[in-house]
């Protein structure tokens, strides 16, 4: 079997069988195959896709390409929950211990950020001292003795994941759906997940600008677990503008902590109650979503999510005062409001522009080896749909210069679009596909 020979048949548009993939997949981790030909075949499954049974051996030859978790030993059922990337969204940190806290284990490895989109790791590392480099052996133990642990995505998972996306991303093929796919469903099957809620972001802030691109994102991954004995459901969710209402790391984590004590924003609250509920059914905790709401509810109501993100601070190295008392968190040299410049009804907060904004500002990175200012970020008061008056305060910037603070402030108004007449709040979801 040859490379080439691979290459040319994706190149006319056939199906390329189980052994042609697994053969170029570990050409690809062993670094037989060169990256020229890597590319070439990348850009013809952009041009000319992939079947449903071809994505899924392309992803089970992916996860295999390294270690695979067998969790089975350990819990009943391992379900993970994975998010596109958005615009403050912090919901592993609310949701996780919640599902926890109802009796369902969550072993969950997630990623750092990079561009317009926050990572977990970045987030909960605000906490001082919290580790997320723990050992396989740590992550199994935690897993079973607490039964909620939260770890950065190890080197021996899906290696041939990092040098395919590596190579996309300089070839033009990141936009690749079975690629995508792939990608994201490797690593949580190389990771232990029998059942996975994915919560696909559609949106300016997300990287599925439209709902049919998410479809077909979703409609995919969906057709994977089927094919390769999961149970996945995806929840479409919209990113036009942030979720909850902090964008930043530690900001971020403050706005978690105070859901789990129940005084976090709306939107948020109930985005988090809604995935919840999606987990403990696919976990096989509650027969429906209405029990499985019930459940969450009232983890959430008597104090047993935040006793359990408490737990898991502290069981990882972290300072769990950050958690009883937030007002810890270091404070950025610049706080300051911008109040609106005229009265009128919201009609965007553009996800995109406060995204980029808070990156500017220090919360994210542009280069993976950009350092994280844990302090900045971004406070988004109004929603799309309020009714906001003239010198309202809009937005709480957060900055560590005054360049910076003038650059976000400019960012975020041009974020805002107006109208006269009321217009309607965008939905939390659009649509679940299982």
């Amino acid at each position: 079997m040859r490379a080439v020979d691979i290459i040319i048949k994706k190149r006319d548009k056939l199906e390329l069988n189980r052994a042609e993939i697994e053969f170029f997949i570990k050409g690809i981790a062993s670094g037989e195959i060169p990256d020229y030909q890597i590319s070439a075949w990348a850009m013809a499954v952009l041009l000319n896709g992939m079947t449903d049974q071809e994505t899924t051996d392309l992803t089970l030859a992916i996860a295999n390409s390294g270690e695979v978790l067998d969790l089975s030993g350990i819990v009943p059922i391992e379900v993970d929950k994975h998010s596109t990337g958005g615009v403050g969204d912090k919901t592993t940190l609310v949701v996780e211990p919640i599902v926890s806290a109802c009796g369902l284990p969550v072993g969950k490895m997630s990623g750092r950020g990079l561009g317009f989109t926050g990572g977990t790791l970045d987030k909960i590392e605000s906490i001082p001292g919290f580790r997320t480099d723990v050992s396989q052996e740590e992550f199994i133990r935690l897993l079973k003795e607490e039964g909620l642990v939260l770890a950065g995505q190890s080197g021996d998972l899906a290696p041939a994941d990092g040098k395919l996306y590596a190579l996309r991303d300089v070839t033009g093929t990141v936009q690749s759906i079975p690629l995508i796919a792939s990608s994201v469903m490797s690593k949580k099957i190389a990771g232990g997940a029998r059942g996975i809620v994915l919560d696909v972001k559609v949106g300016t802030g997300a990287f599925m600008k439209n709902l049919d691109e998410a479809r077909q994102l979703s409609r995919l991954m969906v057709a994977i677990g089927r094919l390769s004995g999961r149970k996945v459901v995806a929840l479409l969710s919209d990113m036009n503008q942030p979720l909850g209402h902090a964008v930043g790391n530690s900001l971020e984590v403050n706005e978690a902590i105070e859901t789990l004590k129940g005084r976090g924003p709306t939107d948020f609250t109930e985005h988090c109650l809604v995935v919840a509920s999606h987990m403990l059914v696919i976990g096989e905790k509650a027969p429906d979503l209405a029990a499985g709401r019930q459940m969450a509810e009232s983890a959430l109501a008597d104090g047993r999510g935040l006793a359990k993100l408490r737990k898991l601070v502290s069981n990882q190295g972290g300072d769990p005062r950050y958690v009883d008392d937030p007002g810890l968190f270091p404070c950025a040299p610049i706080i300051r409001e911008v109040g609106s410049p005229r009265d009128g009804y919201l009609s965007a907060v553009d996800a995109l522009t406060i995204g980029e904004a808070s990156v500017q500002m220090g919360a994210g990175r542009s280069k993976k080896e950009d350092a994280i200012d844990h302090r900045v970020g971004i406070v988004v008061h109004h929603k799309v749909g309020d009714h906001v008056k003239q010198e309202e305060v809009l937005f709480t910037l957060h900055a560590s210069d005054e360049h910076s603070f003038e650059q976000a402030k400019k960012a975020c108004l041009e974020a805002c679009q107006w109208q006269e007449k009321p217009c309607d709040a965008l939905p939390l979801f659009y649509e679940v596909i299982d």
